[in-house]
């Protein structure tokens, strides 16, 4: 029965459901306990999937050649940015990612970053813990969700998810998507730009990579406004981070909530400094019970592959047609 057991390379850290996942059906090689990762990938060549089990982990078309059999990378994470999208179309590997289980979490997270961000709870807070409240109370916040107009960038299952919410509280929703959702009554804005200017706050949560590349730039930022308030969930990518640091210096915009950043984990001193900024360590999925959910989506993908069955949640770009294809 072992030797019928298909065989799987492990490329990030150990998780546990992901380890215990596959072991239980395939042969796992697990690149994280080798002392040479280039000599464990030559040893291992003729696997035909991998488990990916970190976005920081990166995928390049440079790695997925070395496996002249590939057939499938089942990856962590609803971003795929990660993994070199084009090279895996143009090769016939199919590529997965871990969406629908972590939108429900991510959209809370959304919730609270702007709550915090608009209402200045960690400020407050923060005001608390050292005492000040004794001398006074903490100053008024300068914003508040009463009278804004949320502008989101986006609107995917964790963007309408959000929306949703929003919708809960009161608070008006538009949207920016290069093609309108006819199915969704909230007012679609062809330009970003076009919106920018019309919205109290930007809330960013589309996917990362070359085609959204510092697409909220200073030129949305100042058409958002010395009252707007930026909040970010999607990639660092997505924001000219210089230009944001900028603009909240300049008092070009109010303040930002971010859970990204250009280069985690390194956060740059100047919006650390800032405290009119709350700041996120990338924790939009980051509970117990979604992050297990999402690790599981890991080890599903590879055995309906190992079964001969379509991948439970292959991207757009990569789509399943026949393994007899692959």
């Amino acid at each position: 029965m072992a030797a019928d057991k298909k065989e799987v390379l492990l490329i990030g850290p150990l998780k546990p459901v992901v380890v215990n996942g596959l072991e239980a059906a395939c042969t796992l090689h697990k690149l994280a306990a080798a002392a040479d990762r280039d000599a464990f990938i030559a040893d291992h060549a003729d696997v035909r999937a991998i488990a990916c089990s970190a976005t920081t982990e990166k995928i390049p078309g440079s790695l997925m050649a070395r496996f002249p059999k590939l057939q499938l990378v089942s990856s962590f994470g609803v971003g795929y940015d990660h993994m070199d999208v084009k090279w895996a179309a143009a090769h016939g590997v199919i590529l997965t990612n871990t969406p629908n289980v972590l939108t429900e979490e991510v959209a809370d997270t959304a919730l609270g970053l702007l709550l915090c961000t608009v209402r200045e709870l960690p400020q407050a807070e923060n005001y608390l813990r050292a005492g000040k409240w004794r001398s006074g109370d903490y100053p008024l916040s300068k914003a508040s969700l009463r009278n804004r107009t949320v502008g989101m960038v986006g609107m995917g299952a964790i963007g309408q998810a959000i929306a949703r919410r929003l919708d809960a509280m009161g608070v008006p929703v538009v949207y920016h998507t290069r093609q309108k959702r006819p199915e969704l009554s909230y007012r679609h804005y062809p330009q970003l730009l076009d919106m920018a200017r019309d919205v109290d706050i930007l809330l960013v949560i589309v996917p990362g990579g070359a085609a959204t590349a510092n697409m909220v730039n200073a030129e949305v930022l100042d058409a958002l406004g010395p009252e707007g308030i930026l909040i970010n969930m999607a990639r660092g990518s997505v924001v000219d981070e210089p230009a944001l640091i900028r603009a909240l210096q300049e008092k070009r915009i109010l303040s930002a909530g971010l859970d990204v950043f250009a280069k985690e984990p390194n956060v740059p001193q100047e919006l650390i400094a800032m405290d009119n900024v709350v700041l996120f360590p990338h924790l939009g999925s980051a509970s117990a019970f979604t992050r297990a959910k999402m690790d599981q989506l890991i080890v599903d993908n590879i055995l309906a592959w190992a079964a001969g069955k379509p991948p439970l949640t292959p991207v757009q770009e990569t789509p399943w047609r026949s393994w007899d294809e692959v």
